[in-house]
């Protein structure tokens, strides 16, 4: 599983994970839409729109939003995501029902935009208090890919130094003070959330817990 291959290896997982987090969001009321996500100053609606931003863009719009918001990627990506926000969160929900078979992409790796779709997916359901039981294999092969690259994200400079070893499937990282647990919870951490942290053992989680910024 790579992204160096065919659109059918990597974006029918983009679809179902995108799926069901649809099906999961389809029963929550307007109250819970507001629930505070795993994203610091974003609600669990902020973030599917943000998912749905992008699932929009192709590289041309997302060029040109860049130099629209003169290089501050982080303006552009709260432009994109007011773009998808909708009027409440049936309009959200829906607008986000709308891509979940895209295969428009900015400029990024097709499993950076997997990474998207289970990471943010979770930074939505826990609070939530809402469960997927993700395909081992497929969080095998996000896990490898955050391991080895700080594209979008800083997770292979976050592990550095230290030995990541899944409880729950054959994925294992590096050399180092042991970081074990499952694979979700090794990746939520790679990628810098910090309520998975208590889900890990090993002499190597003080030295990770200080790469991890705490949200506030």
């Amino acid at each position: 599983m790579t992204d160096s291959g065919t659109k059918t290896e990597v974006w029918p997982l983009i679809h179902t994970e995108r799926a069901a987090l649809a099906d999961d969001l389809a029963e929550l009321t307007e109250e819970r839409w507001e629930t505070a996500s795993l994203c610091a100053g974003l609600t669990v609606r902020e973030v599917l729109a943000h998912l749905t931003a992008g699932a929009s863009l192709t590289p041309s719009r997302w060029m040109a939003g860049v130099i629209r918001c003169r290089w501050d990627f982080d303006k552009q990506v709260a432009m994109r995501l007011a773009e998808q926000l909708g009027d409440d969160g049936a309009e959200t929900l829906e607008r986000f029902r709308r891509v979940v078979t895209s295969t428009t992409k900015p400029p990024l790796p097709k499993m950076a935009m997997l990474g998207e779709a289970i990471v943010h997916g979770e930074d939505i359901r826990r609070p939530l208090g809402l469960r997927r039981d993700h395909p081992i294999p497929v969080l095998t092969a996000l896990a490898g890919y955050y391991g080895s690259s700080d594209m979008v994200v800083t997770a292979k400079g976050r592990i550095g130094g230290l030995r990541l070893q899944a409880t729950d499937g054959p994925f294992t990282a590096g050399s180092g003070p042991l970081v074990s647990g499952t694979t979700l919870a090794l990746i939520m951490a790679m990628t810098g959330r910090t309520a998975y942290l208590a889900e890990l053992d090993g002499d190597g989680v003080p030295t990770l817990r200080e790469r991890v910024p705490a949200q506030t």
